[in-house]
């Protein structure tokens, strides 16, 4: 229900950020050679039964994980028009909670980035399973 309930409010904010001119793309940097679950078949499927309109991409040799310094999925990384990191926290913080009275923290960091060019002073990291180093 937790990764459904995520997944939902997720796929909403992508929604939203591209109504405000927000690219987003989806990465997967798991090595799902031992873990199955993640495989890019797998993705797939959970991107289409999530209604996930972001392109999911590999991070076939976990590069990108690295260069960002990921540590969990889901981890959020949000940038000013010249490629600047402004956001680097969670989606929200319903966490497991109620998600009715969500506090949208990624949504509310891009338009601050729109407005401003520069992300929100306070970020809160973003929490979850660990990346799946090779």
């Amino acid at each position: 229900p937790y990764v459904k309930a995520i997944a939902e409010r997720l796929s909403a904010d992508i929604d939203k950020l591209k109504s405000m001119k927000v690219n987003t793309l989806l990465i997967m940097s798991n090595d799902y050679h031992q873990y199955p679950d993640d495989s890019p078949a797998n993705m797939k499927q959970f991107a289409q039964r999530h209604q996930i309109s972001a392109p999911y991409l590999i991070d076939e040799d976990q590069s990108i994980a690295k260069s960002f310094n990921a540590v969990c999925t889901p981890d959020f990384f949000g940038f000013n028009r010249d490629g600047e990191l402004q956001y680097r926290g969670r989606l929200d913080d319903a966490a497991m909670g109620d998600a009715q009275s969500r506090n949208p923290e990624l949504l509310n960091a891009m338009q601050l980035v729109i407005d401003t060019g520069s992300g929100p002073q306070k970020q809160t990291p973003s929490m979850g399973c660990s990346i799946k180093w090779r």
